[in-house]
């Protein structure tokens, strides 16, 4: 009986003993969790609500309410414009629906600059940045590159025109945006190339000037500026001479050597003698 309640006692101490070793390795397992949070905690920051487009939202689309939802966003990471109150996204005293100024995907933060004012339409106005405006750029097939300019690219701008002594082709804008082609403004959907007739670019009052002045005196020509290409400073032009390798032969004007004279007359004739030039 003795040894019975041992034995007993002996499988009861070994349960308890189990049983403690498994409840510090739990406490352990949670305190070292909870230190990994706070440490997460710490280099996070803190979180607020945003607003999301809580849908695929196109160019010209009138932002409604059901449109969007809130999610938590790091505090130390907000974008610039974004929209953290209601009443500033939907202000309370403005019937006029804010319109989609650029292609949003879900979950993509709801910025200042992809919306319009209250009321505003989605136009070009919307589309170009603080102190920039539109010009309007004539082309063809040729001047266009065929078609594959979209809204959203940068092209450079050549004139070809008479400078007054020859006929030259220079740069004379580089890696201007191209906001829209014909109807075509950025953010709407493009569905292919197409021949268009003008082609809209963002230019500052300058260039404006610049490029009213070069279409109204000679033709301009677009060329696609490639993704990550370095916006070169250096001069490009181009006229025949250049362009076939015709050199320009330097005139040498060879003085003509001086010869001295006397006259001798004979009767009514005159005869001129050449003699040594003493000077």
């Amino acid at each position: 009986m003795r040894m019975m309640f041992g034995l007993v006692l002996l499988v009861g101490m070994a349960l308890a003993g189990f049983a403690v070793y498994m409840a510090q390795g739990y406490i352990n397992k949670t305190e070292s969790a909870l230190v990994q949070e706070r440490a997460f905690r710490a280099k996070v920051g803190d979180l607020v609500e945003v607003y999301v487009a809580a849908e695929q939202l196109k160019y010209g689309d009138t932002l409604e309410p059901d449109a969007v939802k809130k999610i938590f966003w790091q505090k130390s990471a907000l974008p610039e414009g974004i929209f953290t109150e209601e009443t500033a996204l939907f202000p309370a005293d403005e019937d006029r629906p804010r319109y989609v100024l650029r292609p949003m995907e879900v979950n993509e933060p709801i910025l200042a600059l992809k919306v319009t004012q209250p009321g505003q339409p989605a136009g070009l106005t919307g589309a170009l940045d603080p102190g920039m405006r539109a010009f309007a750029i004539n082309v063809n097939a040729s001047s266009g590159v065929s078609g594959f300019v979209y809204p959203g690219n940068f092209v450079d701008v050549y004139w070809t025109g008479n400078d007054g002594t020859r006929e030259i082709t220079r740069l004379i804008e580089s890696s201007v945006n191209v906001i829209a082609i014909d109807q075509t403004a950025v953010g709407d959907a493009t569905v292919g190339a197409t021949v268009a007739q003008t082609v809209t670019v963002q230019v500052s009052q300058e260039q404006v000037a610049r490029l009213a002045q070069a279409q109204a005196t000679g033709n301009l020509t677009l060329s696609l500026v490639g993704s990550n290409t370095e916006t070169g400073a250096e001069k490009i032009e181009v006229d025949s001479a250049s362009l076939l390798g015709i050199e320009q032969q330097e005139v040498i004007e060879v003085e003509a050597e001086k010869v001295c004279t006397i006259r001798n007359r004979k009767g009514s004739e005159v005869v001129e003698i050449p003699i040594p030039c003493t000077n």
